[in-house]
């Protein structure tokens, strides 16, 4: 569990050890924090847009990167068949606990499909890590789903981060995706491994969907952050 830092940290709020956050490191920007209580929001305490994600879900549902599982434990509460998945131990646990049924898993590792709804929120569809696995991953998601199927995902356009206040833009945004990122997190004195992550933009996002045999819309967009539903 030492490289575990969210599945310790979410069995230490649990345990209401509410002292720190969790810390995000970044080999681009600054340090940044996550908030406990953040992953175990209610339905009240969500943004409009993943409101939105769950209203829109259906079927058999799989959580991707479930964490604390607010969606799955809320998707569980409205009487929907809901799986979740994460890399997290002690998430697993947590959710196992709250009689959601779990597996420990990377998402290109899980290989049980026939799906209805694909959820990948809080950035989820991340997981593919830089621009050029986004195609693999989708295609991945592709396989999982049912005829008429759905990916509902949300992500952040960053290129604003690259801009200065002239307008111009310090990075070379033709050398390297902007969006490719890596994280590392820490919760007190445990350290997870360095990963990457992806911020794609809706434009790629689309282009790359639409190859695959998606057919993708753009749901709901507020302050460079926006929700995309991806049918098969």
């Amino acid at each position: 569990m030492n490289n575990d830092p969210i599945g310790i940290a979410i069995n230490s709020y649990h345990k209401n050890q509410k002292d720190l956050d969790i810390i995000v490191k970044s080999d681009i920007c600054e340090d940044d924090i996550i908030p406990l209580e953040i992953l175990f929001r209610s339905i009240e305490e969500m943004p409009s847009l993943e409101k939105i994600a769950l209203d829109k879900c259906n079927g058999k549902i799989l959580d991707v990167g479930a964490c604390a599982g607010p969606h799955s434990l809320e998707l569980k509460k409205r009487g929907h068949d809901v799986f979740a998945i994460d890399i997290s131990e002690g998430a697993i646990s947590y959710l196992r606990e709250n009689s959601i049924n779990a597996t420990k898993t990377s998402f290109l590792n899980f290989k049980k499909g026939e799906f209805d709804t694909i959820l990948m929120l809080m950035n989820g569809i991340g997981i593919a890590g830089d621009l050029k696995n986004l195609g693999p991953t989708l295609m991945h998601a592709y396989s999982l789903l049912n005829k008429n199927g759905k990916v509902l995902c949300d992500s952040s356009n960053i290129k604003y981060l690259y801009e200065q206040e002239d307008g111009s833009i310090w990075k070379d945004l033709n050398a390297d995706y902007y969006g490719n990122f890596r994280f590392q997190m820490q919760y007190k004195k445990a350290k997870g491994s360095w990963f990457n992550w992806l911020y794609v933009d809706y434009d790629n996002l689309h282009k790359i969907a639409s190859s695959i045999g998606f057919k993708c819309q753009k749901v709901h967009e507020e302050n460079n952050h926006f929700l995309a539903e991806l049918i098969k």
